[in-house]
C-alpha cells in the first residue's frame, strides 16, 4: 500500500520557462497540484527528497506536502523528466482527502516461474482500479509458479488488496502463457512469412560458412 511521504514545500508566483530553469538550477522541482474544484497551487519541490519519495512510492506516490505551513496530501499523476540527464524537471498531483476514493491504474508484477518451455506474456502492464488515496496497492502481484503452456489469467482472477475494486473488464487478458518456439521453428515460419510475401532470401554469410565447413569436414573421395 501507498505511504504517505511528508514534503516540505514552497509556494512559487514565478512561472515560465526561465522561472522554471532557476528553480532547476537550485536543485528543486516545479510542480503543480490540481483538483477539488479549487485554483492550482503552484509549489516549488527539494529535489533529492522529492525524487527518493517518488522512487519508493511508485508511480502513485502520495505526498504530504506542508506549504507554507498547510498540510495537502497529494497524488502523484504526471513526473516530466529529461531523457538525457534522467532529472526530473516536473511533477503534476493531485489533491486528495484520506478516505477519498481515487482512479488510477497499477502495476502488474508477475512472480515465480511457469512450467518449463513456456513463454510468458504481460498483455497489460498495468489495470485500472478503485482505492482509498491512501491505501493504493503499489502493484498487483500474480503468481504464475508452474503454470503450463495456455494458461491464461483474466483481470477478474486478479487478488486485489481489500477496498480496491477493479475498474476494467474483467474478460480483459493480463498474462498469457504460451508454448515457446524453438530457434528452428522460428525459422521454419519465417521462411514461410517470406515465401508467401515473395520474398526470395539470398544465402547468408553464416550459411555459406557453414555449408563450406561441412565440405571441409566431409571425407575426400577416393580416387
Amino acid at each position: 500500500m501507498s505511504e504517505t511521504e511528508k514534503i516540505q514545500a514552497e509556494s512559487r508566483t514565478e512561472f515560465g520557462k526561465g522561472a522554471a530553469r532557476r528553480i532547476r538550477r537550485e536543485n528543486k522541482i516545479p510542480a503543480v497540484i490540481y483538483g477539488h474544484g479549487n485554483d492550482p497551487i503552484h509549489v516549488t519541490l527539494p529535489g533529492h527528497s522529492t525524487m527518493m519519495a517518488l522512487k519508493h512510492g511508485g508511480s502513485n506516490a502520495l505526498l504530504e506536502l506542508d506549504i507554507d505551513g498547510s498540510s495537502q496530501l497529494a497524488l502523484t499523476k504526471q513526473v516530466q523528466i529529461d531523457p538525457i540527464r534522467r532529472a526530473i524537471e516536473h511533477i503534476d498531483f493531485v489533491a486528495v482527502r484520506k478516505g477519498e476514493k481515487v482512479t488510477v491504474d497499477v502495476a502488474i508484477n508477475v512472480v515465480g516461474e511457469a512450467g518449463p518451455d513456456t513463454l510468458v506474456v504481460i498483455e497489460n502492464q498495468t489495470v485500472q482500479v478503485e482505492a482509498e488515496a491512501t491505501t493504493i496497492p503499489e502493484q498487483i502481484d500474480v503468481d504464475i509458479e508452474g503454470l503450463a503452456a495456455g494458461t491464461q489469467i483474466l483481470a477478474s482472477e486478479l487478488q486485489l488488496p481489500a477496498g480496491t475494486t477493479l475498474l476494467v473488464d474483467g474478460e480483459t487478458l493480463v498474462v498469457n502463457i504460451t508454448e515457446q518456439i524453438s530457434a528452428e521453428a522460428l525459422e521454419a515460419e519465417l521462411e514461410e512469412a517470406e515465401a508467401e510475401a515473395g520474398i526470395e532470401r539470398d544465402e547468408s554469410e553464416d550459411e555459406s560458412a557453414s555449408s563450406e565447413a561441412a565440405a571441409e569436414e566431409s571425407p575426400a573421395s577416393e580416387e
